[in-house]
């Protein structure tokens, strides 16, 4: 996954809002008690167009990603705007960090593509273990009704001057899978396109089951907002972000 245009990933993705994202996500970790100089850390933060800039914003940050060559951009990035960073090669769902930390972050669809429930109770399982008491675990998925009527078995396409995609989505009711199919192009120094393929999956989890494999983690106070709100998910809302708090301990 994202090996095949790890370097085209930024260009097709120019047009995202990660600082006003990053800013959304600092509101988030205040609102759970999480204050600038906490040590946070970004899971499949792909190539740290997130991770930066809430550094910037003044937490200790560390990415954790399953792509080596996602994480090669995120470090170069990083040290090209003069940050230091930890950029870690890890499966999420196995996390193991040197210290725990004050919040986990999942960003970007990172659960949607844990295509089982086991995956993501393995994940939160793993977070709430990296977590210090009292720490927040905030991460945002794709709502069941964008991958099933936005995404479902849509085609989509883009044309910018140098790079282009074609994107062919299969939606499985029986699954609440959506298999993606990416072909993209890429036009070389010598005006010749070269084609990459990826093929991608998603899972659609409901509000119930989420709550669920949260509360058999262990975590507490779960809370879920629409698409960079603080209001309650709409019916046709196509993002959520959900925050949930590592308890904690009971003085005796």
């Amino acid at each position: 996954m994202y090996t095949a245009f790890a370097a085209v990933y930024d260009r097709l993705m120019q047009g995202v809002d990660y600082e006003g994202w990053a800013a959304y996500y600092a509101g988030l970790l205040d609102r759970c008690g999480v204050r600038p100089g906490a040590s946070v850390c970004e899971c499949a933060c792909g190539t740290g167009s997130l991770t930066a800039p809430l550094q910037r914003l003044g937490y200790g940050m560390t990415g954790v990603d399953l792509s080596q060559e996602m994480l090669s951009v995120a470090a170069q990035k990083a040290r090209d705007q003069g940050l230091l960073i930890p950029f870690v090669r890890q499966d999420m769902c196995a996390l193991t960090l040197h210290k725990r930390q004050h919040a986990i972050l999942c960003t970007c669809d990172g659960v949607n593509y844990l295509t089982t429930p086991e995956r993501v109770r393995r994940f939160f399982r793993a977070a709430f273990a990296a977590l210090r008491p009292g720490g927040a675990l905030i991460f945002d998925l794709s709502s069941p009704y964008k991958l099933e009527n936005t995404l479902g078995s849509q085609t989509l396409g883009s044309q910018e001057d140098d790079v282009a995609y074609i994107w062919q989505n299969a939606w499985h009711p029986r699954t609440r899978t959506v298999d993606m199919r990416l072909s993209i192009f890429v036009r070389g120094g010598d005006g010749r396109y070269e084609r990459l393929e990826e093929v991608q999956r998603q899972r659609a989890y409901g509000r119930e089951e989420l709550t669920r494999c949260l509360t058999d983690a262990g975590f507490a106070g779960i809370r879920f907002y629409g698409d960079r709100t603080l209001r309650a998910p709409a019916a046709k809302e196509a993002r959520w972000h959900v925050t949930a708090m590592r308890p904690k301990e009971k003085v005796t």
